[in-house]
This record gives C-alpha cells, sequence and structure tokens, in this order.
C-alpha cells in the first residue's frame, strides 16, 4: 500500500477508546488518511459531520473509528438491549465490506455486529437481531423487513451512519432512509454521520432534515486527486470491431485483477461468451445473481483466481476490491459522474492503476462531456494492430444455457407461425 495518500496524523494522538485502537494497531494502521484527519477530531467529541471522500479514501475507516469509540465511551444498562448503533449501505456488496471491517477494527471492544441485507441469510439474520446485537450494518429493504416485524427496536439509536448517500438517491432508496431516520431518537439526540462521494443539494437537504445539519467537511479535490493516479487511455475503436480488440489487448497485457464495464447486462452476457470462447476466463457480475453465489464470484477475483468481472454501473457499485490492475470501458457510460466512478474502481489506496476506455461510433457523443467533467482530455492511442485477434465462437454463459434448455425442443425456439397456416406469399 502505498503510504503518499497518509497524512500526518496519528490515530494514537487522537484520544480513541484503547480498545478500537488495538484494532487498528492489529490491522497496521498507524497514520491517518486526510479524510481521517479531517474529520476524527470533530466525531470523537460527538459532533456530526457530513463528509465528502471518493471510494478508497479511508472514509469507511473514518466512521468505524468514531462510531465504536462512541459506544465504548458511552455504556449502558447490563440488562439493556441494542442495537445502539446503525449503519446504512447503498448495496449489498458495500455492507458486506463494512461489516468485515467492522469486526476487524472492533475485535477488542467486544461489540456484536450484525449484517443485513436481502440475498442471503434471512432466518440467520432474524434470529441473530432478536438475540440482540450492538451495531447493525445492512441495506435499507431487508433492515425495513426486520424492523416492522418487530424483531428489533430503533428506539436506543445513538450512533446513525449513511455512507455513500448520493447512491441512495440514484437507487431509490431515499424514502427508505426518512422512513428508518424518522423512527429513531431526534438528530439532537444522536451522532450523525453522513458520507458520501458529493455532497449536492438533494444530499444536504436530507441532512438538515434529519441528521441535525451536520457541518460538511471535505477533503480539498478528493475525487480529482483519486483521478490523477489513474493512468488513462482512450482508443477509437468501431462496435463491431470492439470484442476482437478487447480479446487481443488482454492477451498482451497482464489483466490479473481487471473490471470491464459495459452499459447493459445483456451486453456483459455475451461479452463473457466471447472472453470464454477465446480462453479469457470471466464472469458476469450481476444484481440478480443470489447472493451466496455473488459472494463466492468475488472472493474468487479478489484471490486472483477469475481474472476479469464483466459487469454494469449498477451491478459494480459499492465494490470494495484492493489492487484491481485495470478498469476497462468497453462501453463509454453516458455520464461524466459514472466515467469517474468506474474509474476509481482503481488506484485506490494511494495506489496507481489503469483505466482503459473503448469509444465506438455508439456511444463516443457522451466523450465530451466526460470530459469537459475532467476539465482535461482522457490520453487517445491509435489502437495496436496487434490487439485485434481472430475470434473463436463464443462459449454459452451458464444464464444462457438454462435460458437454451427451458425452451422447447431442446433448445430450439417454437416457431411463432400457428399450426396449418399457410405461409404468406
Amino acid at each position: 500500500m502505498s503510504e503518499t495518500h497518509l497524512s500526518e496524523q496519528r490515530f494514537t494522538d487522537l484520544p480513541v477508546h484503547d480498545a478500537v485502537l488495538d484494532g487498528l494497531d492489529e490491522l497496521g494502521l498507524t497514520y491517518c488518511t486526510p479524510i481521517q484527519a479531517a474529520t476524527l477530531p470533530r466525531t470523537l467529541q460527538g459532533e456530526g459531520i457530513a463528509g465528502e471522500a471518493q471510494t478508497g479514501t479511508g472514509k469507511t475507516a473514518a466512521f468505524l473509528v468514531a462510531t465504536l469509540h462512541h459506544l465504548m465511551t458511552h455504556p449502558v444498562e447490563e440488562d439493556a438491549v441494542g442495537p445502539w448503533a446503525i449503519i446504512l449501505a447503498p448495496t449489498r456488496e458495500l455492507a458486506a465490506q463494512i461489516h468485515r471491517d467492522a469486526e476487524q477494527i472492533g475485535a477488542f471492544t467486544g461489540l456484536e455486529f450484525a449484517a443485513v441485507y436481502g440475498g442471503t441469510g434471512y432466518e440467520t439474520q432474524r434470529e441473530q437481531l432478536r438475540a440482540g446485537v450492538d451495531v447493525v450494518i445492512g441495506t435499507p429493504g431487508r433492515i425495513i423487513d426486520f424492523y416492522k416485524q418487530k424483531v428489533f427496536s430503533l428506539e436506543r439509536i445513538e450512533v446513525v451512519v449513511l455512507d455513500e448517500a448520493d447512491r441512495m438517491f440514484d437507487l431509490g432508496f431515499i424514502d427508505d432512509i426518512r422512513y428508518l431516520l424518522r423512527r429513531m431518537p431526534p438528530a439532537a439526540e444522536r451522532l450523525n454521520l453522513l458520507f458520501s462521494a458529493t455532497l449536492s443539494y438533494r444530499v444536504m437537504e436530507l441532512a438538515w432534515e434529519h441528521m441535525g445539519d451536520p457541518p460538511r467537511v471535505a477533503v480539498e479535490d478528493a475525487g480529482q486527486r483519486t483521478v490523477e493516479r489513474v493512468r488513462q487511455t482512450l482508443y477509437h475503436v468501431s462496435k463491431e470491431d470492439k470484442t476482437s480488440f478487447l480479446v487481443g489487448m488482454l492477451r498482451h497485457i497482464d489483466p490479473r485483477r481487471s473490471l470491464v464495464f459495459v452499459n447493459t447486462k445483456r451486453a456483459a452476457e455475451r461479452l463473457v461468451g466471447y472472453l470464454s470462447g477465446n480462453g479469457i476466463e470471466a464472469a458476469v457480475l450481476s444484481g440478480d445473481i443470489p447472493q451466496d453465489k455473488r459472494e463466492q464470484l468475488l472472493e474468487r477475483f479478489r484471490s486472483g483466481e477469475l481474472p476479469v468481472l464483466v459487469g454494469t454501473d449498477v451491478a459494480a457499485r459499492g465494490l470494495h476490491i484492493e489492487d484491481v490492475s485495470h478498469v476497462i470501458n468497453f462501453d463509454l457510460p453516458q455520464s461524466p459522474e459514472d466515467y469517474v466512478h468506474r474509474i476509481g474502481r482503481t488506484a485506490r489506496a494511494g495506489e496507481s492503476g489503469d483505466a482503459v476506455t473503448l469509444a465506438c461510433d455508439e456511444y463516443v457523443f457522451s466523450l465530451p462531456d466526460i470530459e469537459a467533467y475532467l476539465e482535461e482530455k482522457i490520453p487517445s492511442q491509435r489502437p495496436p494492430a496487434e490487439y485485434f485477434a481472430e475470434l473463436a465462437a463464443p462459449k454459452a454463459t451458464p444464464r444462457a444455457q438454462r435460458s437454451k434448455d427451458r425452451r422447447p425442443g431442446g433448445g430450439k425456439r417454437p416457431s411463432r407461425r400457428r399450426s396449418g397456416a399457410r405461409p404468406a406469399r
């Protein structure tokens, strides 16, 4: 891990509870990142904040340290039942990652953490909540489900965290967020922590309305610095040649942990078929894959066993994967913010990374808006001739094969012509 992204602020020089410091020390975390150094002196004193920080800048540890410190320094009656803190995230993957980080940083606190999100473990999650936990970490929908069943209460919440608040709006969760916040103690009686990649007007309105109007804390140009650490390359390739070009490029580089972004789920399925059929192990990252299978897929990717994942922006939101070597925009995104979000999957924690974009005749029209947003041109190169590979036939993905097997006639499409009908001349 690069040290250039760290500040000179030591965790041990802050008034952090000893049990939390022990967890940080066990993880080898000594110096704060800039967003941690900017927020912790205030949040450790019980002040809420609205923090602006890009993914990969240490915001998770920023709010976890503040949350755990608060719980450890505000004891409760021995027979009192929590939860005392709730951390809300927009995606299952992000919730799972926060839960893993919380268990590591809080390993010496004695606190119990519950991960609550859809797609897996319904009964297990319900029983854990019913037995009583200290911190609930999860997505709004599943949490509301259990709350309405009276599995747990929100009456004693002392700390509430909203992570990636801007994505909460994008994914349509904001009504659920308001539902939960209205059932907690008043904002003045809680520690309110809100983090977002962009503190837009709608995010700040939410903070003002339900979180006690916490002061804004932002690391100057955090997003821009993330982009600056990414080596960006743009190739103008026709739509018909993109698959051939990608296959050849992946054969010439070391794609040990590469994320490939497309604009539709159907395109992801098709592309993985061609990659697999041409000797490149890849899988589709889709939001409708069962959660246990999805977690197995991501673990294979993290371990390096699976070198290439192909997915859409929605499927990849909230991913927290270290050492992504390449982000490849097979399809140029239509939103400048999505471009920055995509390439931010690499160059995390102060490291550098590579982002390769293929601009074809179908999606190139969004390029001027992206470059205007970046305030710079994306470096363009002539596509190397050796990158255009001869393609073998695509291999059917598991989803496509299942769909084929379900068709009448062993995979043959049923005729739409009625039996006995005379064909039109």
